[in-house]
């Protein structure tokens, strides 16, 4: 079965240890799994059986964003396996000219994560860009965590409102450590998900329960490297009692459609 990871992470070599350990800390993870280098993705991917793999950035501030976009930029020419997605940041003067740029490099998403970047991702600041965006990339959102409201699933649903044709995955079965909150709020909408820091927590039946509430068709697959083993997380993906169709639906044909290959 081809199996496209739609949600892992990657940092330069000389910070990425810095960086693991500080989203662990984030989250309360015990434990070191896997470093967040591109060199364990690929052999993490190659054992895993993942054909391809997304890789998404974070920028906490605005003046880093370019530098990061350069850098993912720079790993996907380097790694034809690799999909990369830009960031952007909502205090950038210059937002419209990094999100042009980001299409000129062929980068086929954006990624906010406004848990780390501090702000809500329906904050007025960047309707210009979802406006600008639609039917061209898709934006991936971190979403949920009841520490904070940047990423409620409310927010989600209040985007997609006002933006019907923007493509939207909501990272984390739509809402981390809320899941069946976002359920509520998000089933009825068009937005994809994303497995990735879901199943493990959820179980195989809480999950498949998930799979035929939302529908195959709005869910794919993501490890969420370096918090988790992509071989792990493909294993606990094959074992759950899904029909063969939804498995590929999932494990590919969702991200395909999203990502355009």
């Amino acid at each position: 079965m081809q199996i496209i990871d739609i949600h892992t992470h990657i940092y330069p070599v000389k910070i990425a240890d810095a960086a693991v350990n500080s989203i662990r800390d984030f989250y309360h993870l015990d434990g070191r799994r896997m470093d967040g280098t591109t060199a364990m993705l690929n052999l993490r991917m190659q054992q895993a059986g993942i054909s391809r793999c997304v890789v998404l950035p974070v920028a906490n501030k605005a003046s880093h964003v370019q530098s990061i976009n350069n850098f993912i930029h720079q790993e996907v020419q380097d790694n034809p396996n690799f999909v990369g997605f830009g960031t952007v940041h909502a205090a950038m003067a210059d937002l419209a000219d990094e999100v042009a740029r980001i299409q000129e490099m062929g980068l086929k998403g954006i990624k906010i994560h406004p848990d780390f970047q501090q702000f809500d991702i329906d904050d007025p600041r960047l309707f210009p860009m979802y406006e600008s965006i639609q039917g061209k990339l898709p934006v991936i959102f971190h979403m949920g965590d009841p520490r904070y409201d940047f990423s409620h699933p409310t927010r989600l649903r209040h985007i997609l409102q006002l933006f019907p044709k923007l493509e939207t995955i909501g990272a984390h079965l739509g809402g981390y450590s809320m899941y069946e909150t976002a359920c509520e709020i998000l089933k009825d909408t068009n937005c994809v998900m994303d497995l990735s820091s879901a199943s493990i927590f959820l179980g195989p039946r809480e999950t498949e329960r998930y799979v035929n509430l939302y529908g195959a068709e709005r869910l794919a697959f993501g490890s969420d490297y370096p918090l988790w083993d992509p071989v792990e997380e493909v294993q606990r993906f094959l074992a759950l009692d899904l029909t063969s169709e939804q498995k590929e639906q999932i494990a590919h044909k969702t991200a395909e459609r999203i990502l355009k290959l």
